[in-house]
């Protein structure tokens, strides 16, 4: 028991400094004070230190988010250093002190395992550095938006919709996530349409080619872009992808210089594709079926939309139908069991 303050409680305080200090600091009250006055200190000198220290350290490295680590580690320990002053001076050992934290740590340990483990990750995260502050990103959801901040337990995302989106960086390391600001920002896009097998397929892919000329955004043509070792060409480009069931599938490759209006500048491609194939001999397909009856399908009778049946068909002649069916429940067949009009 600390008997220093019972004793002295009815004396009066001695007329030293130094006598009057050894006299104040024998109160408990005046050493806890003191050592909050040393955290509130060290809270102070650690924001202190950020200013003085940021931009050394932004000079030191390159990315922004890892200055920004280093400067969040050199505020924390200062505030750390200054408790355990703290500690001291109310009378805890150095440790006491490491072993209170440790379990403490100890109990929280299960307790915090998810944010422990996006601390870990977002150690990974600022290693393997799949995207910096300022970069557009794309998650595989398809939300898009520029990366806002990235701190050690979370990535801050500014999303296209005037939104923020926290993700823990535990889970931004495991989806998948595009990054369209890397190291160059023209990006490729990719527009397909299904054309007619009977339309002016060379007058199709000249169409969608000028429709992404003289576009706002859209690189008109320069040198070949480079893409590891491949070579693309930066003018707009149409494809023959496919001889697809409906028609022919052409794809529209272009090049913009930003992502930052993809949706945009698609929309006014397509707008203008549209309203060229007006005037051309070019049409669109769409899924379409045309059912045939010939001499080896028997007999066909086909129930149209008044609801009225149409004459028996000679059994030696095939019927052809091209009116619209409502549904399966309309058609009847009947055929022989050798598939023959009998």
């Amino acid at each position: 028991m600390d008997m220093g303050p019972v004793a002295l409680a009815g004396a009066s305080p001695p007329t030293g400094i130094e006598a009057l200090l050894r006299w104040l600091w024998s109160f408990r009250t005046a050493r806890v004070l003191v050592a909050v006055l040393v955290v509130a200190l060290g809270v102070v000198l650690s924001k202190f230190l950020v200013r003085l220290l940021g931009r050394p350290v932004a000079r030191r490295f390159d990315r922004q988010s890892v200055a920004q680590t280093v400067l969040g580690i050199i505020r924390v320990s200062t505030v750390i250093v200054a408790t355990f002053a703290a500690g001291s001076i109310v009378g805890l050992g150095i440790g006491d002190i490491v072993l209170s934290v440790t379990v403490f740590s100890a109990v929280l340990g299960i307790v915090l395992a998810p944010i422990v483990g996006s601390i870990i990750n977002g150690v990974f995260v600022l290693a393997d550095n799949p995207y910096e502050i300022g970069d557009m990103i794309e998650l595989e959801d398809g939300r898009r938006g520029f990366v806002d901040d990235i701190t050690l337990r979370y990535t801050k995302i500014f999303t296209l919709e005037n939104t923020f989106l926290v993700v823990p960086n535990s889970a931004m390391r495991e989806r998948d996530v595009t990054n369209f600001s890397a190291e160059d920002e023209r990006t490729r896009l990719s527009l397909p349409l299904l054309v007619t097998y009977e339309g002016d397929l060379e007058a199709a892919r000249n169409i969608m080619e000028r429709a992404a000329r003289n576009c706002d955004g859209v690189i008109e043509g320069g040198p070949d872009i480079r893409i590891g070792s491949a070579r693309y060409p930066a003018k707009p480009t149409c494809l023959i992808d496919a001889y697809a069931d409906s028609g022919v599938r052409l794809s529209l490759r272009f090049w913009v210089r930003t992502p930052y209006k993809i949706p945009r500048i698609e929309s006014t491609v397509r707008e203008r594709i549209w309203t060229a194939l007006e005037d051309a001999d070019v049409e669109i397909a769409y899924p379409h079926q045309h059912l045939l009856f010939d001499e080896h399908s028997g007999t066909a009778r086909v129930a149209v939309e008044d609801g009225s049946e149409p004459p028996s068909a000679p059994e030696d002649s095939g019927v052809t139908t091209r009116e619209s069916i409502e549904s399966d429940e309309d058609v009847g067949i009947d055929a022989a069991d050798d598939g023959g009009g009998e």
